[in-house]
């Protein structure tokens, strides 16, 4: 089952006869815990499961359940395409998971088939949100909206209307260059700043301070009490030397950049027989990679278009595909 959305994944090489990892491949339960437990000795305090789909891992409860164990993890977070959230959202809560966020471009019927690759149901997202709701996860139900123009930002408006007055927070996501087959042009990208103003026009914004250091959503409220919106900007205004996150890979690939061109095997060094059991190689591993990250791919993008140069692959590197490490 491909739940995961085309900018991300296209069809045209993601398709039904693709061939993906293997169990042995992957990371198991175990292993997950293990960089989980390591990062936090680091300092890591917030984790977030994430994909492709994440809850087409079979028993991912059971991970949830492992990893808010952890001493230091204060947040487990979700984010899903919400097609299998209903009939799992029970046993994600029953287990600690702290919030929820689902992917949601459109309210448009067709819009949502064209965006979700024909794959997903608009009916079936909306009761896993409503699912989510009403068991009250403890931080809350979020809504990803990645934005292009001339295919849902006219819809925006629609959604935002959806959710304003409940308690669903919805963050609208500057389309962006992820990995190196979704077709972008940044003729596509509808600014925040843009998005802001449409929207100001309707609901009236006043700016919230972030939760906490590093929040990549600037955040705002609506002035008349209808609740919290968020904009994420990485293509107009680059937050990468904010940036606090990492991403494992189910393959064991631990990477400093959603837009990064190569990570470091930490399966490797997991399955390394001559450390059995041993997790301070794995810290030692993992304190090196942060500390000599360089990453500023945003940043670069930016600089090459205010001197008036395109951003191609050979210029960027072939990325690593956002379904491949998540967003």
């Amino acid at each position: 089952m491909q739940l995961s959305l085309p900018y991300c994944m296209p069809d045209s090489i993601y398709h039904e006869g693709f061939s993906f990892l293997t169990p042995d491949e992957r990371l198991n339960f175990d292993e997950i815990e293990r960089v989980a437990r390591a990062t936090a000795e680091l300092g890591v305090t917030r984790l977030r499961l994430t994909g492709g789909e994440p809850l087409l891992r079979p028993n991912l409860s059971e991970l949830v359940e492992r990893l808010v164990r952890i001493p230091g993890i204060e947040d487990i977070a979700l984010t899903t395409s919400g097609m299998l959230l209903e009939r799992q959202a029970a046993a994600l809560h029953a287990a600690g998971l702290h919030r929820v966020t689902v992917s949601l471009d459109s309210l448009d019927p067709a819009v949502f088939a064209r965006m979700s690759g024909g794959r997903g149901d608009l009916r079936t997202v909306l009761d896993g949100i409503g699912a989510a709701r009403a068991l009250g996860f403890p931080r809350g139900v979020k809504v990803n909206t990645v934005v292009q123009r001339d295919v849902n930002d006219a819809g925006v408006p629609e959604l935002l209307a959806h959710f304003r007055h409940t308690d669903v927070i919805v963050r609208l996501i500057e389309y962006m260059d992820v990995g190196n087959r979704n077709g972008w042009e940044r003729s596509d990208v509808v600014t925040s700043r843009e998005m802001m103003t449409r929207i100001n026009a309707l609901w009236p914004l006043d700016p919230v301070s972030p939760a906490y250091r590093g929040e990549v959503a600037t955040r705002y409220r609506y002035a008349d009490g209808g609740g919290e919106i968020g904009f994420i900007s990485s293509v107009s205004a680059p937050f990468c030397g904010n940036c606090s996150r990492a991403r494992l890979s189910s393959d064991g690939q631990f990477f400093t950049c959603l837009f990064a061109t190569k990570g470091t095997d930490l399966r490797a060094v997991l399955r390394d027989a001559g450390h059995a059991g041993e997790d301070e190689p794995l810290r030692q591993t993992l304190a090196n990679i942060w500390h000599r990250r360089t990453d500023r791919y945003s940043e670069e993008r930016q600089e090459r278009r205010s001197r008036a140069e395109a951003v191609h692959e050979d210029k960027a590197g072939k990325k690593i595909e956002m379904h491949y490490i998540g967003g």
